[in-house]
């Protein structure tokens, strides 16, 4: 929700489509580069709209435009937010035939589904984006700059290469290949190199190990610091043997660590972690795509999350999520719900008149108990803005409860440099906040890895996380966690392993003779 650097300039609009031979096409700007880069100001509002194209599409409000060409025209959060959410347990949505997703709530995809695709060049536009930028930023293109304005502009570049880097592991996490291209890649007559997961988490933590010293230790809201890129170090390395076939988890521990010397600290009340004044909770937050009703306004980010948690079968929108219209698209499945005490102050959900379990189909009105933990109300529960368009929530990316999560549960996957009673003591630190005193806090013979993923499920629910936890813990596809309708059937079925990755497209497979689908 935040009024000064991330404003997208009107003037710099780019228009980008999506092109299948050639992943680092550089955007068109509507003023001419050597306009744009002329001043500080014009870097700033470039590295604004790489920010940007996480939560918005094109330069009109609301989406009214769009920067690239895609089937559905969503925002890249909405994207991710279907595709980490909706196949798992969190979410089942109700308009699956009308918004074409049963395929993927079904986990019954292929090469040829528009989700799929739509995610996958959203994911490169943002790559083609932030190459651009940094195609700008050598010493050669900013020697005529003051020595202060070309150490702000590189700094520009440390975090145009955070975002690059963000957008990279989730293309290693959600296809587990793709192209590498970056700043040096030829831009014309190449084929980009087709990296395995090895080669892509080599890259990213490569990057962000060289880019987290540099960038600054108490960045400006919204903007990536150390603790962005440590945390995202934390996340990729919890997940590396996923990616590489070799655990990682001690590389985890230290860079939980380096983000817990910075001095972060738990927000004592969770709701507030995710409602319209969000961008107050800092001590929390370590990085959050912001979004603002007035200046900034999407469809999607937030907004999809709060309005399509509200149930549109008659509850009060406004009193209870701070918006005027009802989307009712999805509510959690009831083996997720089940995971939940009454008093953890994270049971978030709307169960009155609702059914807990889907007897009578995924879409069934009245079935499934709907999630309030995304409000767009302020602290003192009132609408934050009258939601024409857009709600004011900012939609945090990184928090430091994952990342005490991460590290504990690291500790049991082996990892050194952290002891068991400290990690434990981590976890109990999350749950006192969430019981508000100790009668949730468990003990040495409950802290294993069975009671981490639910609790991660409990902590982190319905941010973009749920699909790669359940994956790491092989839960995703196999029949050790069944929930109803997973795969297709109303009691759930063990998938076919494939589906632990989506395809590349098979636009993309036709373009670049690089790249395979070995298990499609």
């Amino acid at each position: 929700m935040k009024r000064t650097f991330l404003y997208i300039a009107t003037a710099l609009v780019m228009l980008f489509s999506a092109c299948t031979d050639d992943l680092d096409q550089r955007p068109v700007i509507g003023t001419t580069s050597e306009q744009v880069y002329s001043s500080v100001e014009g870097y700033r509002s470039v590295l604004a709209k790489i920010y940007s194209s996480y939560s918005l599409i094109g330069a009109e409000r609301g989406g009214g435009s769009t920067d690239i060409t895609s089937e559905h025209g969503e925002d890249m959060l909405r994207v991710l937010f279907n595709m980490q959410e909706l196949p798992t347990d969190e979410a089942a949505y109700k308009y699956n035939s009308g918004d074409n997703l049963s395929n993927i709530s079904y986990i019954n995809w292929d090469a040829t589904d528009t989700w799929v695709s739509d995610t996958y060049y959203h994911l490169y536009y943002i790559v083609a984006l932030s190459n651009e930028f940094l195609r700008y930023c050598g010493d050669g293109s900013i020697a005529g700059f003051t020595a202060q304005e070309q150490d702000e502009i590189r700094t520009y570049a440390l975090e145009a290469r955070f975002v690059r880097a963000l957008t990279y592991h989730y293309i290693l996490d959600l296809f587990g290949q793709g192209p590498y291209v970056d700043e040096n890649t030829p831009m014309t007559g190449y084929i980009p190199e087709a990296y395995d997961g090895k080669q892509l988490y080599d890259y990213i933590i490569s990057e962000l190990e060289d880019i987290a010293p540099q960038l600054p230790a108490n960045p400006s809201y919204a903007r990536a610091g150390q603790g962005a890129a440590w945390a995202l170090a934390a996340r990729v390395a919890l997940n590396g043997e996923v990616y590489t076939g070799t655990s990682h988890a001690t590389e985890a521990i230290t860079y939980c660590k380096n983000v817990m010397a910075l001095g972060y600290s738990l927000e004592p009340d969770y709701r507030k972690l995710f409602n319209a004044d969000n961008d107050k909770r800092t001590n929390e937050i370590i990085f959050s795509i912001a979004t603002d009703n007035a200046n900034s306004a999407t469809w999607g980010s937030a907004t999809y999350v709060i309005a399509g948690s509200c149930p549109n079968d008659g509850d009060d929108a406004t009193a209870l999520y701070g918006i005027g219209t009802a989307w009712g698209n999805f509510a959690c499945r009831g083996e997720f719900t089940a995971l939940f005490d009454e008093a953890d102050g994270r049971n978030l959900f709307l169960t009155d008149g609702r059914q807990q379990y889907f007897t009578e189909g995924i879409e069934s009105a009245l079935q499934g108990y709907c999630s309030n933990k995304w409000t767009n109300l302020t602290d003192a529960g009132e609408q934050a803005n009258v939601t024409d368009i857009g709600v004011n929530t900012d939609f945090p990316i990184i928090r430091l409860a994952e990342v005490y999560l991460t590290a504990a549960e690291a500790v049991l996957r082996g990892g050194s440099g952290m002891s068991r009673a400290e990690a434990l003591e981590l976890v109990n630190e999350v749950r006192t906040r969430a019981f508000g005193d100790n009668s949730g806090n468990i003990s040495d013979a409950q802290f294993n890895l069975p009671f981490m993923i639910a609790e991660r499920g409990r902590e982190l629910y319905h941010e973009l996380l749920r699909r790669p936890d359940l994956v790491r813990f092989g839960m995703f596809t196999s029949d050790s966690y069944i929930w109803q309708w997973k795969g297709g059937t109303l009691d759930g079925r063990a998938v076919n392993d494939r589906y632990n990755v989506y395809p590349i497209p098979m636009t993309e497979l036709s373009a670049n003779p690089n790249l395979k689908n070995p298990l499609y």
